[in-house]
């Protein structure tokens, strides 16, 4: 099998595996964590299949890596609660604490988040 036949997000768009998906287009699907961290922990995933944001960079147009961050920046506004503000994260890496290979931003609310953060 292939990394992209296995990778668990690509199957999360490929619809393979269920997620509690809160949006979706044909660039992005947006879906709420299984371990949350927050009471708001929602992942952005493109649908390109990049490994780390280095090979998104070099592969997405600018247009995509646009849409990437406007995507986030629309969950976090959404599901920000009570709460005044949102963090968006993104783990580069095992030393990163990356622990899915396919480039995905983490969109953090609910509560007042710290720093630094681990």
């Amino acid at each position: 099998m292939s990394d992209l036949e296995d990778c668990i997000f690509c199957k999360i768009i490929r619809r393979e595996i269920p997620a509690r998906e809160v949006m979706r287009d044909a660039d992005v699907v947006a879906f709420h964590d299984l371990n949350p961290q927050a009471p708001t922990h929602i992942l952005v995933v493109p649908t390109l299949h990049a490994d780390h944001l280095s090979e998104f960079n070099a592969k997405a147009a600018p247009e995509l890596k646009a849409r990437l961050f406007e995507a986030a920046a629309g969950v976090g506004g959404r599901f920000q609660r009570d709460s005044q503000g949102y963090r968006i994260v993104i783990n580069e890496g095992p030393d990163g604490g990356q622990t899915v290979n396919h480039l995905h931003l983490h969109v953090l609310a609910g509560r007042h988040l710290t720093w630094p953060p681990g």
